[in-house]
C-alpha cells in the first residue's frame, strides 16, 4: 500500500506541530521549508488538517499553527484513512472496468490487506509520532537555505 503524497506531507506536518518543547507556533512556510516542500502545497494540507479539526492556525502577531488537543491524540489509522478516503487498492469499476470484477477473489484479500494495515495503525497516536528519537531530530531541523 502507498500514500499519496498529501498523506505524507499532512502526516509530516502534524509530526512538526506534535514536538513537545516547541519555543514559538511555526508558520505554514516555516514547516514547508523544514520539511522541504513547496509552500502551496503545504498550505493545502495545513487547510484540510484546519477543517479536520487537527490544526488551529491564528493570525497575526505571535499566531502560526499549533496542533488541538484532538490533533495530539488523533489516531493515525483515522487520520490516514480520513486523507486516503475510501478508494480501494485496485481500481476494479470505472471507464474501463475489469472483467473479472464479478467472480475476483483479488479484490476483497486486497481490501482486507488494506483494512490490516490501517488497523495497524490505529492505536498510534500524532503523539506517539513523536517520541524520541523522532521528536528530537525534528526539532533540530532547520529551514534550507541556499541548499
Amino acid at each position: 500500500m502507498r500514500l499519496t503524497k498529501f498523506t505524507d506531507l499532512a502526516l509530516r506536518a502534524v509530526m512538526r506541530l506534535a514536538v513537545p518543547g516547541q519555543e514559538s507556533s511555526a508558520t505554514t512556510r516555516e514547516v514547508a521549508e523544514v520539511m522541504a516542500v513547496p509552500y502551496a502545497h503545504m498550505a493545502k494540507v495545513v487547510t484540510r488538517l484546519q477543517h479536520l479539526g487537527v490544526v488551529e492556525a491564528r493570525r497575526g502577531r505571535g499566531g502560526g499553527l499549533a496542533l488541538t488537543e484532538t490533533g495530539r491524540r488523533a489516531s493515525v489509522g483515522w487520520l490516514v484513512r480520513t486523507l486516503e478516503g475510501e478508494e480501494e487498492v485496485v481500481a476494479c469499476e470505472g471507464e474501463n472496468p475489469c472483467p473479472l470484477r464479478a467472480a475476483c477473489r483479488l479484490r476483497g484479500a486486497l481490501r482486507e490487506a488494506q483494512e490490516a494495515f490501517y488497523r495497524t495503525l490505529d492505536p498510534l497516536t500524532v503523539a506517539d509520532l513523536v517520541e524520541s528519537p523522532t521528536g528530537p531530530v525534528l526539532l533540530s531541523l532547520g529551514p534550507r537555505h541556499g541548499d
